[in-house]
């Protein structure tokens, strides 16, 4: 009995599904209470309110904004992981998947550098292997959806 090659792991997208739904519902507490942040994150300063608000939107506004952006990602990341990534054409699912994983990436690349570097707001090294973490789960997730739905070779 050998190791079956052609079933990619869902276990990254899966994870990845897990993450979003806690950082949906991480923003979902401070949405409720008015707040900026990420509980478990750097506190944001007061002055910060002000700024943000004229600057970007009501907080509490873009708080519930990222809460369902966290739902959207769990989805997004548990279809592909599911048997309906084969159903779902490759040209709708994949550039959805990809311009997740760049905004995603982007984010984690900054909580990385910040933890590790002290370049930003005030994340921690702790945080730094989370982004770390999240990056090789994209990565991981990336490439078992790749290979589930990579197109048979052309006849001769």
């Amino acid at each position: 009995m050998g190791i079956d090659r052609t079933r990619q792991p869902r276990w990254p997208a899966r994870a990845l599904a897990a993450l979003f739904l806690l950082y949906g519902l991480g923003k979902a507490v401070f949405a409720a209470q008015g707040k900026l942040g990420f509980p478990g994150g750097p506190t944001v300063p007061a002055e910060e309110y002000a700024t943000y608000a004229a600057d970007m939107m009501d907080v509490t506004a873009a708080q519930w904004l990222a809460a369902s952006n966290g739902l959207a990602g769990a989805l997004l990341f548990l279809v592909a992981a599911s048997s309906m990534a084969r159903r779902i054409p490759r040209p709708v699912l994949l550039p959805a998947l990809a311009v997740a994983s760049v905004g995603i990436g982007a984010g984690m690349v900054v909580l990385v550098a910040d933890g590790l570097l002290g370049l930003g707001v005030g994340w921690r090294w702790y945080h730094a292997l989370l982004g770390l973490t999240v990056l090789a789960l994209l990565a991981l997730a990336l490439r078992s959806y790749l290979r589930t739905v990579r197109r048979a070779p052309a006849a001769p």
